[in-house]
This record gives structure tokens, C-alpha cells and sequence, in this order.
């Protein structure tokens, strides 16, 4: 357990609280910038850097033991994870039931409770034989009962909003709005000139993330674009064949595991980010960090059209693939993102005012709880 005053205490340190399955380092950093609340997570990611846990009141519990703590908090506020997702379930249902018990014994309303929701994929987990079939009529139940519950909701796609519409439809009876999981550009240096036919992958290298396709696709990239060079970063099970692609390569890097400011210091440094997500029996990507990210830095962007930002990358110039694309069609794209440069300033001038997050967090916890009510179906900010 991370060792905090609401750790050590048993209890939450703020009436507002943060329920989450897993937290990254990108969790922490923005953890400083959202409205003031405690975080209870299941387990740390990877990529969790524990120097970034100072002045923050984590909480590190099972689903039980999550229970046990909120039901001994005051807590006013909930923010859970989404309603489909169906991992975190029923560790959510026990936290809202225990913090809905102990607003009842002490004659308080119950909690709001809010949502953020970039849920994308349409398939229920896959459960499979008789035992299988009775976890989908829980979940099912659970989703259904969790949603009823939901008081506000952000959707950060309107993937996420129409998956809702169609699954738990309950969510959007509740006050709610799209507001696009976006960046602002990022602050961490100055806007500059990204080296041309500089091509960047940031992320695990394994296969959901599209490594493979994006290796099958460089030579014929090399072959067109003689300038072209591509930077790798990450670590993870395919860390052997990225290193055994790159061997001899003139015109591939590899950068395993940097820290945070060398990431941010080659994304500005670099023209075009790459992610190619593919979908697996039990993952669908929701955004994708390193498209994110990739946008906050100015780079021109090629995905595929499993991230639920697709619509906006189309619309604003980028290259989105279909998820079957093949190394030709992976390749053609790269190069007309290298071939069409844009301007970092111009890909910073179609990031929003406010980062999408901070954004749906204002909307969540603002005055009165709520900016805006969109239950007429409106897109909102």
C-alpha cells in the first residue's frame, strides 16, 4: 500500500475521491492539476513513477478492502471508472454501496456520483462455458445498476457516446456531454522545427500497439523516403525484434524505457508519431496516450481506426487506417505524412483551449456540479 495519511489512517483524506484499477505516471502528473481528491487504485502500471507520488493521497486497495475504506470516509464525492468497464465492476458496485450504507446510517444524501466514459469496445468480455454465461448476466446486471447510478457523465469521444447510447443507455439520462479527450499543446519546451521525415513510436512493444505493422512497414517507407528516419521508444515483450529490426539499420533507433523528459524531448523533436493499435479478443483501444501526446507536441499523426479519436484526426488532416491495413498501406500513409509536412504550430492551432481532461473535470465538479445540461443530446464544449 502507498504510504499516506489516508493509508495509514484506514480512511481517504478528502471528500472527494478518485476510484481507479490502474495508475501510470500520466494518472500522477495530471493527478496535480484535476480538482483536489483522493485516489484509490487497485494496482500500479508499468510505467508508475513512485517520485511523483509526493503531496497526493493514494490509497492502494483490493476491491474489499476499498470498501471498507470508503465506508469508514467522508466522502461527498465519487468518481468511478466507467460503467463498461466491466474489470473494475464489481470492485465499483461494493464502493458505491458502501458509500451509499454510510450516507444512509448518518442521514447524509448519498454521494455524486460521476463518470468520465472513452469506453470503445462493443464486444462483452469473452467468457467462456456455462460458467461464463452466468458472469455476462452479472455483468450485464452490474453494468445496468452502475450506470443508474451515474449522477454526471463526460464522454471523451463520441465513440464512447454512442457505444453508451447503445449498451447503458441509462448514462446518458443522467447530465452529460462530449468534450473531446484532447491536449493542449504541451509546455515542456519551446515549438520548434521537427527534423524532416522524422517518424516517432512511442509505447509497449507488443502487439495491440501495432509494433509489428509499423516494422513490416519501414523498409518500404526507407525505400521511398531515403531520409526517413524512425525512433522507437518503449519497452515490453517485443523488445528483442524491435532491437534485432534496428540492428544494421542506419535509420532506426531504439530508446528503451527513457525517463518522462527524454520521451517529451523527442516527441518535439520529431514529425510524425505512429500508433497502430490492434484489436485483441479482450482490448480495444479507447484514445491512445502516445496520440495524444504525439498531438500536444505538434507532430502530424498516423493511426489506425480502433482509437476513438479517429473522427478528429480525420477531420484534421491526419492518417487514419483501417486496423486491417496491410505494410504498403501502412507504409503509403507514413510517407504522405512525411511527403505533406505540417507545420508544428499548425497541428498545435487545432488543439483546444483547455486540455480535454482538465476540461471534463471542471464540468464534473464545477459549481453546482455542472456547466452545462446536455441530456437534450447536445456535443457540448
Amino acid at each position: 500500500m502507498t504510504r499516506t495519511p489516508g493509508a495509514r489512517t484506514g480512511r481517504v483524506g478528502l471528500p472527494r475521491v478518485r476510484l481507479y484499477e490502474t495508475v501510470r505516471t500520466a494518472h500522477l502528473e495530471r493527478a496535480r492539476e484535476l480538482a483536489p481528491a483522493s485516489i484509490l487504485y487497485r494496482r500500479r502500471r508499468y510505467d508508475f513513477d513512485a517520485s511523483l507520488t509526493a503531496g497526493l493521497d493514494l490509497v492502494e486497495a483490493g476491491p474489499l478492502r476499498a470498501a471498507v475504506v470508503l465506508a469508514r470516509s467522508d466522502v461527498r464525492e465519487v468518481e468511478v471508472n466507467e460503467p463498461l468497464m466491466v474489470s473494475s465492476l464489481r470492485r465499483t458496485a461494493m464502493a458505491l454501496a458502501a458509500v451509499d450504507v454510510r450516507a444512509a446510517l448518518r442521514r447524509r444524501p448519498r454521494p455524486v456520483v460521476t463518470t468520465y466514459a472513452i469506453a470503445n469496445d462493443e464486444r462483452p468480455p469473452v467468457r467462456p462455458g456455462a460458467l461464463g454465461r452466468a458472469r455476462r448476466l452479472v455483468d450485464r446486471a452490474l453494468v445496468r445498476h452502475v450506470a443508474r447510478r451515474v449522477d454526471r457523465a463526460v464522454f471523451g469521444t463520441a465513440a464512447a457516446r454512442d457505444l453508451y447510447a447503445a449498451q447503458a443507455p441509462a448514462v446518458l439520462r443522467a447530465r452529460h456531454t462530449l468534450l473531446w479527450a484532447l491536449p493542449t499543446p504541451c509546455a515542456c519546451g519551446p515549438v520548434g522545427s521537427p527534423a524532416p521525415g522524422s517518424v516517432l513510436f512511442v509505447g509497449a512493444f507488443e502487439e495491440r500497439k501495432g509494433v509489428r505493422q509499423l516494422l513490416a512497414a519501414w523498409p518500404l517507407v526507407a525505400a521511398a523516403c531515403p531520409d526517413a528516419r524512425l525512433t522507437l521508444v518503449g519497452t515490453g515483450p517485443l523488445l528483442a525484434d524491435v532491437e534485432a529490426f534496428a540492428a544494421g539499420r542506419a535509420d532506426v533507433e531504439v530508446v528503451v524505457d527513457p525517463p518522462r523528459s527524454e520521451v517529451h524531448r523527442l516527441q518535439r523533436e520529431h514529425a510524425v508519431a505512429v500508433l497502430l493499435s490492434q484489436r485483441t479478443r479482450t482490448w480495444r483501444e479507447q484514445v491512445g496516450l502516445p496520440v495524444v501526446e504525439g498531438l500536444a507536441h505538434g507532430c502530424a499523426v498516423v493511426a489506425t481506426d480502433e482509437t476513438g479519436l479517429a473522427d478528429w484526426l480525420r477531420e484534421h488532416g491526419h492518417g487514419v487506417l483501417p486496423v486491417s491495413a496491410g505494410a504498403a498501406a501502412v507504409a503509403q500513409e507514413v510517407r504522405a505524412r512525411i511527403t505533406r509536412a505540417r507545420a508544428a504550430s499548425d497541428v498545435l492551432a487545432d488543439l483546444p483551449a483547455q486540455d480535454g481532461r482538465l476540461a471534463a473535470d471542471a464540468w464534473l465538479f464545477g459549481p453546482a456540479g455542472v456547466t452545462t445540461d446536455v441530456r437534450s443530446g447536445s456535443d457540448g464544449g
